[in-house]
């Protein structure tokens, strides 16, 4: 609670200097200096306004009270639920709005009424001698006084409520790990802010000193006094005209590098860190964005060191599992290299080519489970160790599911578990057939099944490049996707003619 009653300390102490200063600075130093009346009914006038000012107090405490329940309440427990503590920081966010509607209810209301009323009892006993109009000016003079002190409260209480939304976010985070936003949303713009506030300080004095210099010229010359009011009355429409439209400039001047810079992070949000914003200011938004641009090198440097790290940390594997047999040296690499070939022939896009390279780096991880008797052996295996060997897939699956975060490897899951399926639905492990088969498995499996057929074994010399294309060939639509496979032997075949036609060209 220490940060709550700090906070009412504070909220306090800026209501009473605001309400004071509105009351008695302003309030009662314009009628002093205003009104040409005897001693005695200044007298009398500063006792309206301190019994004006008493019910006034107690509107605005007991409106205050009410505001304060909710915050009141959720400060004075310990525990909360994400929801209660969501909506708490809303709330807060909401508490300086709600301040606009108190002083220019309870506040302006509680001290408006029982003065006017006052006033007018007391002209009517002759006790007060000046015309009734002028308790109408009065209360034009105390609306305009109450909303200059109903914006100046506004952001006097915007700061004051910060720390208790540091102890939201702090119990948040504390009690659920979770930090209590609104998320982006806006609940006050910055052009309602700038516009409402610019155009109050620019009418603010005009309005004061019109009502004042009437009710003084009244005094001097009423005749010339009707002539000033409708003279005045031009100065201040002009007034507010420039007012307004001065308002309008400088928060379009705000809102331009405000939505720029709004774009921008949205754009970084969606994972594009290829632009930069164009610095075209001479303010602060000059700092503001060079700092921006910054972060986005910053961002890109990190991000494409990690790229480079995910990059050498499949590489690594891939290595680690090759290097246990010598005559597979380099055959995820390979089988990699031929399935992003594949790929790119098939139009696949650089995002998921580079996942499915990951993938043929990856396609054969589970061979890691399998004992060193089997998967080494020279010669031709039983079919109980080709049973073993059989379930590499599921266990290359299961170990990618064991790397945290869960869903780090979840585009790599289906290349590695299906590269050994077969188009005509007689493969393993899931004997799944056709395009049931997910995309890298079918792609891998021409890749991986070229690989192995033109490596050596100990067992056999790796058969050529033309042979394998063959039997690649006479697999489409059984062993292989025919359009997957079709794509790998044109290709290779083209780059053989290529690479014939040069020789020819250099001897």
């Amino acid at each position: 609670m220490e940060v709550y009653r700090s906070f009412i300390f504070r909220l306090m102490r800026n209501y009473l200097i605001g309400s004071l200063g509105a009351v008695f600075v302003v309030g009662t130093v314009v009628m002093v200096s205003t009104l040409q009346i005897p001693n005695i009914q200044f007298v009398r006038l500063i006792i309206i306004v301190l019994i004006s000012l008493l019910f006034m107090l107690v509107a605005e405490l007991m409106t205050l009270w009410a505001q304060l329940g909710p915050i009141r309440q959720f400060f004075a427990a310990e525990h909360h639920e994400k929801a209660e503590l969501t909506k708490m920081y809303e709330s807060i966010h909401r508490f300086p709005g709600q301040t606009i509607y108190r002083i220019l209810g309870p506040h302006m209301l509680g001290f408006s009424l029982p003065a006017a009323g006052l006033t007018i009892w007391m002209i009517s006993t002759g006790w007060l001698e000046f015309p009734y109009g002028y308790v109408a000016v009065a209360a034009a003079c105390a609306l305009l006084i109450a909303v200059m002190h109903a914006l100046i409260e506004y952001f006097l209480t915007v700061r004051t409520v910060r720390p208790l939304l540091l102890e939201v976010r702090r119990r948040g985070k504390e009690q659920h790990g979770m930090e209590p936003s609104l998320g982006g949303r806006v609940l006050v713009s910055i052009q309602r802010k700038f516009q409402l506030s610019t155009a109050l300080i620019g009418l603010f004095p005009l309005f004061l000193f019109f009502l004042a210099t009437s009710i003084r010229l009244q005094y001097m010359d009423s005749e010339f006094a009707k002539e000033y009011i409708l003279w005045a009355v031009l100065i201040v429409v002009l007034g507010g005209g420039f007012a307004l439209v001065g308002s309008w400039l400088l928060i379009r001047d705000v809102r331009g590098p405000v939505a720029e810079l709004t774009e921008e992070m949205n754009r970084i949000q969606e994972g594009d860190l290829g632009r930069r914003t164009p610095d075209l200011y001479a303010d602060e938004f000059s700092a503001l964005i060079s700092g921006f641009n910054m972060m986005i090198n910053r961002l890109e440097m990190r991000q494409e060191r990690n790229r480079q790290l995910l990059q050498s940390y499949f590489s690594t594997l891939a290595a680690a599992l090759d290097a246990r047999d010598k005559y597979t040296a380099g055959h995820s690499m390979r089988v990699a290299e031929y399935s992003i070939m594949i790929g790119k022939l098939s139009g696949m896009n650089e995002e998921q080519a580079d996942l499915l390279y990951k993938s043929a780096l990856l396609h054969d991880i589970g061979k890691i489970g399998i004992p060193d008797e089997v998967l080494l052996k020279d010669g031709k295996l039983t079919d109980e160790e080709f049973a073993i060997i059989r379930t590499h897939p599921v266990l290359g699956e299961s170990i990618l599911l064991q790397i945290e975060p869960i869903d780090a490897m979840a585009d790599f899951l289906p290349g590695v578990r299906s590269h050994h399926e077969r188009y005509d639905g007689k493969g393993y492990p899931d004997g799944i057939a056709g395009e049931e088969i997910p995309l890298f498995g079918r792609i891998i499996a021409v890749a991986d099944a070229f690989d192995a057929m033109t490596s050596d074994r100990p067992y056999r010399n790796g058969m050529s490049h033309e042979k394998a294309l063959s039997i690649l060939e006479e697999g489409k639509g059984t062993q292989w996707d025919p359009y997957f496979a079709s794509l790998f032997i044109d290709e290779w075949r083209r780059q053989q003619h290529l690479q014939k036609s040069s020789e020819r060209g250099v001897s």
